[in-house]
């Protein structure tokens, strides 16, 4: 089953409504340079991995108390046998949301068939035409177009993010976002954090003032029916 490098065992704000744990899984195939889990990108072999049996018996400890696990990283869908680790966290009756980089439509399509996911979160990058300037990494655009798609259709609860660091995310782009994904449920805003980026040089990047992101969230809401800020 897919190594599991860190757990947070209550993780307030990662899945909106629910009393959940965060699991990260490391590796990802973007290399985002305001990416703020910067050891789980790069380094996860150095990373000691959480013992399945412990995994298992807090699973199982939880019941009662839990409603639910995100899975995040890292890119938790680059794992070819998420699906695993997926059905163990459902069979015991928990709900699952997923937090993806939009880049393997075919596994998410296959966790959202199966009745394996609850709740999806992915992160927009920036606008299509500058994905790839953006997340430093070979990108695939109709693959990011296709996970959006079937999320949009899945029925699921669900919520489109875009982290916006200053130099590369202003107010034209982030319009071009909301053009692009006009009619999407959810929106939400994320302040950049400049910590134990993978860029060391973004830890230098100050932040756009809490102003300046409110606003800009209110010039957004009419593309979406709901607009939230994260860190800001």
């Amino acid at each position: 089953m897919v190594e599991i490098k860190g757990l947070e065992k209550f993780a307030s704000k990662d899945f909106p409504g629910y009393i959940s744990s965060t699991v990260f899984l490391g590796g990802c195939n973007f290399r985002c340079p305001f990416c703020h889990n910067a050891d789980l990108v790069l380094n996860p072999g150095r990373l000691p991995t959480l013992d399945l049996n412990f995994f298992l018996s807090y699973l199982d400890s939880r019941k009662g108390w839990l409603d639910g696990l995100c899975l995040s990283g890292g890119e938790p869908l680059l794992h070819e046998d998420i699906e695993v680790l997926a059905r163990v966290i459902k069979d015991r009756g928990y709900l699952l949301k997923i937090d993806t980089n939009g880049s393997f439509p075919e596994r998410l399509e296959y966790l959202i068939n199966e009745k394996l996911v609850d709740w999806v979160a992915m992160d927009i990058k920036a606008s299509l035409d500058r994905y790839q300037e953006v997340v430093r990494a070979p990108v695939d655009p109709e693959k990011i177009q296709r996970s959006i798609e079937l999320i949009r259709s899945s029925g699921l609860n669900y919520v489109f993010r875009t982290t916006v660091v200053p130099g590369l995310h202003d107010e034209d782009e982030l319009m071009k976002i909301g053009e692009w994904l006009n009619g999407a449920a959810c929106f939400q805003l994320q302040q950049f954090v400049p910590h134990n980026t993978i860029d060391p040089s973004y830890i230098k990047i100050k932040p756009y003032p809490e102003e300046m992101i409110k606003d800009w969230a209110e010039k957004l809401r009419p593309f979406f029916r709901e607009v939230l800020i994260e860190g800001a």
